[in-house]
């Protein structure tokens, strides 16, 4: 299992590209969809291993984590150093009393970051006024999934993990909010153009896209509305939740948040410059359709299971739209 660390929880975009697979299509709820052509399908990704449980030491680590404060203020913390886990840890300082966070659902947090070896601060949402969000449940944040549902707002959490450079860090978390979101678009439906891909959708939403034959790679990007949303219009500068599935122009599916079982957040100013482009100007709560020609994706860099030079598909559910 993938253990991210906290730091920099909102930098998440279309970097991480894992293989979904490629079927063909039953029925789906919507219809109208073509029915020859390349079909991509999104299949459930591999439900991940469960990570190993700390150790006796590792348990007595944490709970020599101090921290003090008010809740809502930046929190004191000290700790023996060097503190050293083998697996990341965790504990409960102090109780929320507010809403319940449940799966699917959007927590705000707020947190401190320290090095393990010298107890020193890294990083503090406090200090630089930037509370981070996330949908729970989103594979991408695995180190906080398990330790925040069920917890309250209010809530903080003391952890130590190995960070990517290897080294432990000590993380207090402190829940500050959580927001119910749509897990798919909702508006009134629109009459896309004739000979572009086209979409159905199964009762929960998920998309199946079927590539038309004889369908030529365009050379500028295509931005086909399929619902229109009623929300605030999206800008550049904005962090997006969506739910979406992309697809290559033979039907492989190369990457679906619809497989990973819920929405995910990123700064639009920070993916392809087809995702800045396609969903900028849209308004929340639409569904869209992009094709991506190569030089507004990938260009000719091979990127994981995307082929250089590749032209793009993408059902983009837009369903909240933020401050970065």
């Amino acid at each position: 299992m993938k253990h991210r660390t906290t730091a920099g929880l909102a930098a998440v975009a279309l970097a991480s590209i894992a293989l979904t697979g490629c079927a063909s299509g039953d029925d789906a709820a919507d219809g109208g969809a073509a029915s020859d052509g390349n079909v991509c399908e999104v299949t459930p990704a591999a439900a991940p291993s469960p990570a190993p449980s700390p150790s006796e030491e590792d348990i007595k680590a944490v709970e020599g984590i101090e921290v003090s404060g008010p809740v809502g203020k930046a929190p004191e913390v000290s700790f023996k150093t060097p503190l050293e886990v083998s697996t990341p840890s965790s504990r409960v300082v102090d109780e929320g009393t507010g809403d319940e966070l449940a799966e699917g659902a959007q927590a705000t947090i707020d947190y401190v970051v320290l090095g393990g070896k010298d107890g020193k601060q890294t990083y503090s949402t406090w200090e630089t006024k930037k509370p981070e969000s996330f949908t729970l449940g989103d594979p991408q944040y695995d180190l906080l999934n398990d330790r925040l549902i069920g917890q309250k707002v209010g809530a903080r959490i003391a952890m130590a993990s190995t960070a990517m450079d290897q080294t432990v860090q000590v993380t207090v978390v402190e829940v500050s909010g959580v927001k119910d979101i749509p897990t798919r678009a909702e508006g009134t439906a629109v009459e896309p153009e004739a000979g572009l891909p086209t979409v159905e959708l199964a009762d929960d939403g998920q998309p199946t896209v079927t590539i038309p034959e004889g369908y030529e790679a365009p050379t500028d990007l295509v931005v086909q509305p399929l619902v229109q949303g009623d929300g605030a219009e999206v800008t550049k500068d904005q962090t997006v939740t969506v739910q979406y599935a992309g697809c290559l122009l033979d039907g492989t599916s190369f990457d679906s948040s619809w497989s990973r079982g819920t929405p995910t957040s990123f700064p639009l100013n920070g993916v392809i410059p087809g995702w800045t482009n396609g969903i900028a100007g849209q308004k929340v709560g639409s569904q869209v359709l992009l094709v991506v020609p190569a030089d507004q994706g990938y260009g000719d860099q091979e990127n994981g299971a995307i082929p250089a030079n590749s032209t793009l598909v993408f059902v983009v559910d837009i369903l909240e739209a933020k401050a970065a």
